[in-house]
């Protein structure tokens, strides 16, 4: 019997929101667990522990009233598939431990688990928006 791989990307992205829209500022977030484009480890999936990677964020711009954390999976099977959503994150917050979650108010993912809806946080946030940042790893899943 042939096992089907599954590929992906995993788009980890990090918003600064204040109470006015701004420009295009770029904020920097990374793992020392994998490189921008990179493999995910799978102790980080479903296929591992299913554990969150560690992050850390920097160049926040000093205005930022709070950050958003969204972890998509833009080419999943189904389509745009969330894995995690977290929103009003104290804005000196410049990592996440391995396994842990920043503080803040956990929104609904994929799975069904948690608070609001995607869609909801991202009309919230439309505006309000003045850096954002993004850390893109990849990973294959054998099924």
């Amino acid at each position: 019997m042939q096992k089907a791989i599954i590929a992906g990307a995993l788009a980890i992205a990090l918003a600064a929101t204040v109470s006015f829209a701004a420009g295009g500022a770029k904020m920097k977030i990374t793992s020392s667990a994998f490189q921008e484009g990179a493999n995910i480890p799978s102790k980080f999936t479903c296929d591992g522990a299913d554990t969150s990677p560690p992050l850390q964020i920097t160049d926040i711009p000093s205005e930022a009233k709070s950050l958003v954390l969204a972890v998509d999976d833009p080419d999943a099977p189904g389509g745009l598939f969330t894995h995690w959503t977290i929103w009003n994150i104290p804005p000196q917050t410049s990592a996440v431990g391995e396994g842990s979650a920043p503080k803040g108010v956990h929104g609904a993912n994929d799975f069904g688990k948690f608070g609001a809806k995607r869609g909801q946080l991202d009309a919230a946030m439309k505006g309000h928006v003045v850096a954002q940042g993004e850390l893109m790893g990849r990973y294959s899943r054998k099924k």
